[in-house]
């Protein structure tokens, strides 16, 4: 058995059960290997939209996105998909070729050569290696096995040179197991359950990091009559229906002024970054900070913290309920936060409006669980607060790199991921042209995955940025495609409803179809502004 056949039996023992990636010549022993295996291959018509696919698929189910991809245009291909991947500590594992390895380094014009192809994607992943021998290999999947579980999951790239995949692999390629996760200091959580119970008004910050401590999360909630704000990734952790939530409402001014008066912040898996509040550099936070992350480096960064623990959350959620054990329970606070939320939710400008109409009618129609996967675009921007979703990994919003495209991929991903939920897509028209030829993927693969395309002829935001500072409005309203003959050209199906019951009937044909959906909705349509 030669290296490239090693690797997918070793990534079979990992538990991998799909990989995304276009054959080239330089990655031919991998798929030699794919050829005898269990595992379920997709190919995108773009190494970008691979790799999309691969985040949506690890969003959705927690589980990392594979990718073999060629060395050179392969992998530059894909660092867009691996920084979003990075930004929003999403497990991602990309394997690629490189030329062979007497060639690397020497600027001899070989066939894909990058000088230094580690160094291409090194800011961009959790670490970027080169195996250079097979027993190499094993070694370096072991790490990123242990970084998925144990670490904050972020893209690794393992690349290896053509000569070696075709080595034989020799021995000692068994599965590794991954070590325990971190258990939080007792002092420390005693401190934090001090703190937490003689708080006024204390406040819980949600982030991805939290993904399964919602039942601890909400007890704890409860007990304190905390009010609970999320990011993207954090939200639904606990649902958007809990009187206590404020949801993903961080980015409203009315919510920014109730975070700077709580005087105890539990801020637990989230780096509390600027792309989910856009409140200037940092939030003024005046209240104690607790800050719990399973990343040493994000406890006591940009905020000063008062108590900064170091843990996996879950663990420490449970720790913290345990040492609440016997608090007394704080006056109700459920008022004064509907409150809040209302104002939070008032205000709405003319597009909000139409946004929250188009959404509130998608709400009803799909289902309680449905996996929304959401692009760059303004309707995406209101729904982060203004869709309501009552699970974790229900709304998968890429945030925090910001990059146009991903929706449609991500979605493809996600409902290979969990094919028994529904999967639906959010995307501007700007932002389904970065990677449209998806399309014809998710047909090839008879998935029924509706695509809500809010159409306002280009990139509305930029255009109203340039509009406030009084620039010239250039290179924003590019002419669109006619996407009803877009769809069926990719042999998808293709509706524009003209009222909310036509978009309900829509969405449950296009949920129950054998291909994706193109559902057009554009902006000032009558039945969004009336």
């Amino acid at each position: 058995m030669n290296t490239g056949e090693a690797i997918v039996r070793l990534l079979e023992g990992y538990g991998v059960d799909t990989v995304f990636g276009i054959p080239g010549v330089h990655t031919l022993e991998l798929y030699r290997g794919l050829g005898d295996s269990s595992i379920r291959h997709i190919q995108p018509r773009n190494e970008m939209g691979g790799g999309f696919m691969a985040d949506g698929y690890a969003r959705a189910s927690g589980r990392p996105g594979v990718c073999f991809v060629i060395s050179g245009p392969g992998v530059t291909n894909l660092t867009t998909p691996m920084g979003q991947a990075y930004a929003d500590s999403v497990p991602m594992l990309v394997i690629s070729s490189s030329p062979p390895a007497e060639t690397l380094g020497k600027g001899w014009g070989m066939l894909h050569e990058i000088s230094d192809q580690v160094a291409v994607t090194k800011p961009i992943t959790a670490f970027s290696a080169t195996a250079l021998a097979p027993d190499d290999v094993p070694d370096l999947v072991a790490k990123a096995f242990d970084v998925f579980a144990t670490g904050r999951p972020r893209p690794v790239h393992i690349t290896i040179p053509l000569d070696v995949l075709a080595m034989e692999a020799g021995g000692g390629w068994g599965v590794a197991q991954p070590k325990a996760p971190l258990d939080p200091d007792p002092e420390a959580v005693a401190r934090a359950a001090e703190l937490l119970s003689g708080a006024r008004s204390p406040l819980i910050y949600i982030g991805s990091g939290a993904r399964g401590c919602g039942p601890e999360l909400a007890s704890i909630a409860e007990l304190l009559q905390a009010s609970v704000v999320t990011t993207n990734g954090g939200k639904g952790v606990i649902g958007d229906d809990h009187p206590l939530n404020l949801g993903t409402t961080v980015i409203r001014q009315t919510v920014h002024r109730a975070m700077n008066a709580a005087d105890v912040v539990l801020a637990i898996g989230t780096e509390m970054g600027h792309s989910d509040h856009f409140a200037g550099p940092k939030l003024s936070l005046t209240g104690k900070i607790i800050r719990v992350d399973i990343d040493p480096a994000k406890v006591d960064d940009l905020y000063d913290a008062e108590v900064g623990i170091v843990a996996d959350a879950r663990r420490f959620a449970a720790a913290l309920r345990r040492a609440l054990d016997g608090a007394e329970p704080h006056a109700s606070r459920e008022a004064e936060i509907a409150e809040i939320r209302s104002a939070a939710m008032s205000d709405l400008s003319y597009r909000e409006r139409q946004h929250l109409h188009l959404l509130g009618a998608i709400r009803r129609a799909a289902p309680p669980d449905a996996i929304t996967y959401v692009d760059m675009t303004q309707l995406g921007y209101t729904g982060s607060w203004g869709f309501p979703v009552y699970g974790e990994r229900q709304w998968l919003y890429p945030s925090g790199f910001c990059t146009l495209g991903p929706a449609l991929p991500g979605a493809i991903g996600a409902k290979l991921a969990m094919p028994a939920r529904a999967v639906m897509a959010l995307v501007g028209d700007g932002g389904l042209m970065f990677t449209v030829q998806e399309l014809i993927t998710g047909a090839e693969l008879g998935l029924p995955i509706p695509i809500i395309l809010w159409n306002n002829q280009g990139y509305q935001q930029i255009r109203g940025d340039m509009k406030k500072k009084d620039i010239a409005q250039i290179g924003v309203s590019g002419v669109n495609p006619h996407f009803m003959q877009l769809a069926a050209a990719m042999r998808c199906h293709g509706v524009q409803p003209t009222n909310g019951e036509e978009l309900g009937a829509a969405l449950r044909t296009a949920f129950a179809a054998d291909r994706p959906t193109i559902i057009e909705i554009r902006e000032g349509a009558d039945w969004l502004t009336a």
